[in-house]
């Protein structure tokens, strides 16, 4: 694997921080701005509206631009909207922090893992973006764990100020590891768009909207789970978001070479573990071991469904695949924020703490459903074997040892 991945990596790494930082420092930013908590989580919801905005506007905007100067861009825009949130002196432009913060998020994602297949070999291209996936996961056990333990010290201004500081380090990484690709001379708007609206694309975002919204549904509340269903102190919290941060990783791991040998299969797969492991969630909450367990297996069979989603996109949108690839992250918000409000409406429906769970499996299930049905209708099998490489939109070659020697 290409030392490029590693920048893509700290760049994802820093990516993850920030999303998911937020929700353990919502009682300090309460605190200091002094708003309420259920105020203050609008700061959550937020990024992920920049997520969902900023995905298919910026790639669209950037689709002229050179793959690794985009990839630059939107971080450098990553790294300012976390400064202005560290600097923000009330809550109102600390909201619009986090939407800068959250606009080049899918965009970023989008770019780099077409950026990450065209690095390898066809039979490895899963693998590379699965890689530059690990950051995110990582950024789960690491990065969050420590930036929440940062910011309840020292403020809350002080985690993004680090995560600034992780911005300019991916961007130092990006300058010096990704090489220079050049775009395709028919790359333009309307080519994305057209490639956008395949029937198959639009099944595979339907299935990440749906199927992926089943992890969020759980995810949301594990917090008010561990406290309330399994019994455990507050304390344990951070250990038991760690260990579904652990279980990401596993996911992650295994979700390249098993995409890569039979990506539709592994989907398929994927959500059905899913689904099942949703609905045996609530039945282990009261064993603590089982419990953790769980959790663990929760998060790799939840992060094991993220590769195959983003391949099929990519694929099915054959030489113009960059957009379809960000708004795949658009697709992935969509369902953190259909989850948990699905999840949160069974809750206080009085359904229990571990009703989110059988909402989960019910989303996952739909995300299979309809997953299926695009394998039905897919009348070639495969669909494009690769990512298309620019310069060549019908005979492409992936991106040869001596090109990125050269950085051309």
């Amino acid at each position: 694997m290409p030392l490029a991945l590693l920048a893509l990596a700290v760049s994802a790494f820093g990516i993850g921080t920030t999303e998911f930082v937020m929700m353990g420092l919502l009682p300090n930013v309460a605190d200091d701005l002094g708003t309420s908590v259920p105020t203050a989580g609008h700061l959550v919801s937020a990024y992920a509206l920049g997520v969902v905005i900023g995905a298919p506007l910026l790639t669209a905007l950037g689709s002229r631009v050179p793959r690794k100067r985009m990839l630059l861009l939107l971080m450098a825009l990553f790294t300012l909207g976390n400064l202005a949130s560290a600097l923000a002196p009330g809550f109102g432009t600390l909201l619009a922090g986090r939407v800068l913060a959250g606009l080049p998020h899918g965009a970023f994602f989008g770019v780099g893992a077409v950026v990450a297949a065209r690095l390898v070999r066809e039979n490895r291209q899963a693998r590379a973006v699965a890689t530059m996936f690990l950051g995110l996961t990582v950024a789960n056990i690491v990065g969050v764990p420590a930036a929440t333990a940062l910011g309840q010290h020292l403020g809350w201004r002080a985690t993004f100020l680090v995560v600034t500081a992780i911005g300019l380090l991916a961007m130092a990484a990006l300058a010096r590891l990704v090489p220079h690709m050049p775009l395709d001379a028919h790359q333009s708007v309307g080519r994305e768009l057209r490639a956008l609206g395949d029937r198959q694309v639009v099944l595979g975002l339907l299935t990440a909207v749906f199927g992926f919204a089943g992890v969020f549904a759980v995810y949301a509340y594990l917090a008010s789970m561990t406290t309330e269903a399994m019994g455990l102190a507050e304390a344990s919290v951070t250990l038991v978001l760690a260990l579904f941060g652990i279980g990401m990783t596993l996911g992650a791991l295994v979700a390249g070479p098993l995409t890569d040998r039979a990506l539709r299969p592994t989907l398929y797969g994927s959500l059905a573990a899913l689904a099942l492991v949703l609905v045996a969630f609530p039945f282990t909450v009261h064993t603590t071991w089982l419990a953790l367990t769980a959790v663990v297996v929760l998060g790799a069979v939840g992060f094991l469904t993220t590769t195959p989603l983003q391949m099929l996109v990519m694929r099915k949108a054959q030489d113009a695949p960059t957009l379809a690839s960000a708004s795949n992250h658009s697709a992935f918000n969509l369902a953190n924020a259909g989850g948990a409000w699905l999840g949160g409406a069974a809750i206080a429906a009085g359904w229990g703490w571990t009703s989110p769970a059988f909402v989960g499996a019910v989303l996952t299930v739909v995300g299979l459903a309809i997953a299926a049905a695009a394998g039905l209708l897919d009348r070639d099998g495969k669909g494009a074997s690769r990512v298309i490489a620019a310069g060549s939109p019908r005979t492409p070659e992936p991106v040869s040892s001596s090109s990125r020697a050269t950085g051309s």
